[in-house]
């Protein structure tokens, strides 16, 4: 079985969050079930040199794009059982951010017609397409509109996966020939409320559709999650399914993932946290006191993530109790600057880590008692399942692949601390509950002990994976 994974990052060569981190470890683990795969992705001013120098050039391609002559060099990586192809435009993507620049639309329609054109002029025709997020989404409504008699690309079967249905590729209308090459008589695929969307697009002709936790594909039907696609949605509901994504224990490990500053596994489970949390208050210039409790976040700081929630009450939680909170993330000025303000009020008591370091981040999972993560929605998180992989005790909400993932203290299989209903103080009392059963230390390790014993391997879930592929190639 042939898989090409078509991405817009892909850990560790293009990442800046969850979608990264799949594409990391997702074809990986495809490729130890025994396909043949490969993972097709632009090829940034921000790569690094090292990974540079792995380089191999593996091809020229060359295309029309609407009315422009354009093409791209193309570049090889094989690693761990996968080929990276990576798809070099200086004009396109020589720079340093992978998003959030004035021409995205134009970029990633490129990239997408530049993966359809590779897969011809090189032969390389998958029988697996799996396209992720919006900026894959025109990879597969052009195999799917204006490369559809080619005969070669028929026998493709396509998968289209939503990491998060909030960034959907909306676009005005009137560049959809000048910019995306669409003919008109396929204006209809694309449009959606008065606008270009490309994930609506995919939604509609991909053969499969896929998100990343079985929760999160319950929620999509209703418009409170949905950012407008519920309808969409529910018309497609035939061909979708929720996978839960996996971790990565080789790189998050207390054991062999590096960076912390005491490794640690089960016969030491409870001493090695408490290592780590003395070197971190070190670090940090926190009074070092291994009994206060400690609880951290890290996050992008937005409000999808539930950070209103935490400014609500963190005076509150930091006044009435002896606990230390770090928070690493960056985001929306507004919650940047009311965090800072935070920490100068309880300076020995709180620090705001406002800048991305996965070095930290990970000395953080590490060292915390507990991981807060009080999302109002959330597709699938791997944060929370980082967390118990260190031992330290998500609090969520209980929302999206939180829900998935975490069970409530009290519960059969409980490995954390799930609230309800979105809202501050019962957030605020879920926490206090998990820090009076800190006081009870045989109780805590036990639950410290499940937390770390829960199994988020990609294995299962490339299983399933694996399953539909077979499923839509015997279609």
């Amino acid at each position: 079985m042939k898989v090409l994974y078509v991405t817009s990052e892909a850990a560790p060569y293009a990442a800046s969050g969850g979608l990264g981190d799949v594409m990391g470890a997702l074809p990986r683990e495809i490729a130890n079930d025994g396909a043949d795969v490969s993972v097709i992705l632009p090829l940034y001013g921000s790569m690094k040199e090292n990974f540079r120098r792995e380089m191999k050039k593996y091809a020229d391609i060359s295309f029309n794009l609407a009315w422009r002559k354009t093409g791209a060099s193309v570049f090889l990586i094989e690693n761990s059982g996968v080929k990276y192809y990576f798809l070099e435009n200086h004009y396109y993507f020589s720079r340093q951010k992978l998003y959030g620049e004035p021409d995205d639309g134009e970029r990633f329609a490129f990239f997408c017609r530049a993966v359809v054109e590779f897969m011809l002029q090189t032969g390389n025709i998958p029988d697996i397409l799996h396209a992720n997020d919006w900026q894959a989404a025109m990879s597969v409504v052009y195999i799917k509109t204006e490369y559809s008699q080619i005969r070669e690309l028929q026998k493709i079967r396509t998968v289209y996966t939503i990491h998060n249905i909030e960034y959907q590729g909306k676009f005005p209308t009137y560049i959809l020939g000048d910019v995306f090459g669409l003919d008109a008589k396929y204006f209809g695929v694309v449009e959606y409320d008065g606008c270009i969307n490309l994930m609506k697009g995919a939604l509609t002709v991909s053969d499969y559709i896929t998100t990343v936790s079985p929760n999160y594909a319950t929620e999509l039907r209703y418009d409170y999650f949905a950012f407008g696609l519920a309808g969409i949605i529910n018309s497609v509901s035939g061909k979708m399914t929720g996978v839960i994504n996996g971790i990565d224990y080789s790189y998050f490990s207390p054991e062999h993932g590096g960076d912390i500053d005491f490794p640690y596994g089960r016969n030491n489970l409870i001493d090695g946290k408490r290592q780590n949390k003395l070197a971190l208050q070190r670090e940090l210039g926190l009074p070092q006191n291994e009994d206060i409790p400690l609880i951290v976040m890290i996050t992008r700081l937005a409000g999808a993530k539930g950070i209103d929630l935490v400014l609500r009450v963190l005076d509150e939680l930091l006044f009435s109790t002896e606990v230390q909170f770090v928070i690493l993330g960056t985001g929306e000025a507004e919650y940047e600057n009311a965090l800072r303000t935070i920490e100068s009020n309880h300076p020995t008591k709180m620090r705001a880590l406002i800048k991305f370091d996965r070095v930290t981040s990970k000395k953080m999972y590490a060292a915390a008692d507990l991981f807060l993560r009080p999302s109002k929605s959330e597709p699938c998180g791997l944060s929370q399942m980082i967390c118990c992989s260190y031992g330290t005790l998500p609090v969520v909400h209980g929302v999206g692949g939180l829900a998935d993932s975490i069970k409530n203290y009290g519960e059969e299989g409980a490995n954390g601390f799930v609230f309800a209903d979105y809202n501050a103080h019962e957030m605020l009392f879920l926490i206090k509950r998990a820090l009076d059963l800190y006081k009870d230390k045989d109780e805590w390790k036990k639950l410290v002990e499940a937390a770390y014993a829960s199994d988020f391997s990609w294995h299962k879930s490339a299983g399933k994976y694996m399953e539909i592929y077979e499923n839509l190639i015997n279609w």
